[in-house]
């Protein structure tokens, strides 16, 4: 029985392999945020000074969405709280669109509104 056991730990022994160290994974490729119209990091207060008053304002939770529409283009802006400071909102993202739904140019969108405010 003896002899049974130590040949047993040895084949089991023999079986087990190194702990091996993970191997470094890439880090995720993330695409550069596009911020052509220039909101990506602007407060409500300066978004809407160069906008114009939103249509829509929809709170959720601690972010918030504004909505600037015209009769060309629809311009949804979301701002989340700022790192380290929670009560401060920032833009992080801007969709654009024409009124039909379709993607339009940022750029031009907000070019629109600009020379609509002024």
């Amino acid at each position: 029985m003896r002899r049974y056991s130590l040949t047993l730990t040895l084949f089991v022994a023999a079986c087990a392999t190194a702990p091996q160290r993970p191997s470094p994974q890439p880090a995720p490729v993330t695409p550069a945020a596009t911020d052509r119209a220039g909101l990506v990091g602007l407060t409500a207060q300066q978004v809407v000074s160069k906008l114009g008053n939103p249509a829509l304002q929809i709170r959720e939770g601690s972010s918030l969405k504004l909505q600037f529409r015209n009769s060309r283009c629809v311009i949804d802006a979301y701002l989340y709280p700022a790192a380290g400071n929670a009560a401060l909102l920032r833009v992080e993202h801007v969709d654009t669109r024409a009124p039909s739904g379709v993607k339009s140019n940022e750029e031009v969108c907000v070019n629109l509104f600009q020379s609509m405010a002024n």
